[in-house]
């Protein structure tokens, strides 16, 4: 169906993290039909791993301000899922590219390392953003819970983006794993996968004017055809 694949091509196009949003919240029945197509997604063996925390108003702004408080404390990282061990190659390259634009877009010099701190901080107010969606999975479905809860993030912020709701998916949050776990009283046995930010996006944000690249499928893809 050419109408249905142009569709999509045109959402995941459009799409891109937003780091600046307004401060009015998403109407709940948008929210729930966002929820009721990312609930859509596939996952091994229809596990459904994910279970979602949904956060606004004043839980939202309690939760960002302690979590803020925290990381800017200089609190060690307790991550449930290890981050990358490195960054090489062409994976670092795209890393570096990504931080200097959008540090760029934001008028923060390379070298000034305290604006560059102040900025990483903001994904613990969840960049301003009235909800935030805090991803878990079960500890013991292990890499693949995990890999399942990614399909779901994906389809999340695409179904937002077609209801003209911006988002970001956030791992710094899960960088704080056990602290998250306590604010909301959540059970050992939920790994904290990544947050999610969304909702209306703030157009005069100068780093919402920021867009990445991507590789093209030369550099992702290899045939085997005979």
């Amino acid at each position: 169906m050419p109408n249905e694949a142009e569709t999509l091509e045109a959402l995941l196009r459009r799409r891109a993290s937003c780091r600046g949003f307004r401060a009015e919240p998403v109407p709940r029945p948008v929210i729930v039909r966002i929820l009721e197509m990312a609930q859509r997604t596939a996952s091994w063996t229809n596990s459904q791993p994910w279970q979602v925390e949904i956060l606004g108003g004043a839980a939202l702004e309690r939760f960002c301000a302690a979590l803020h408080a925290h990381a800017a404390s200089g609190a060690a990282p307790t991550p449930d899922i290890p981050f990358p061990r490195e960054y090489r190659g062409v994976y670092r390259d795209r890393r570096r590219d990504t931080g200097f634009g959008l540090y760029a877009a934001l008028g923060i010099a390379r070298d000034d390392m305290a604006a560059r701190q102040r900025q990483a901080l903001e994904n613990f107010r969840a960049f301003g953003a009235p909800h935030l969606a805090l991803v878990t999975t079960d500890e013991a479905l292990g890499a693949y819970g995990a890999v399942d809860c990614g399909g779901w993030v994906a389809n999340f912020m695409l179904a937002a983006e077609s209801l003209g709701v911006a988002s970001i998916a956030q791992a710094a949050i899960a960088g704080h794993a056990g602290f998250v776990r306590g604010l909301l009283g959540l059970p050992e046995d939920r790994q904290l996968v990544c947050g999610v930010a969304f909702g209306f996006a703030d157009p005069a944000h100068p780093a919402n004017a920021f867009r990445t690249g991507r590789a093209g499928l030369d550099q992702a893809v290899s045939w085997h055809d005979a």
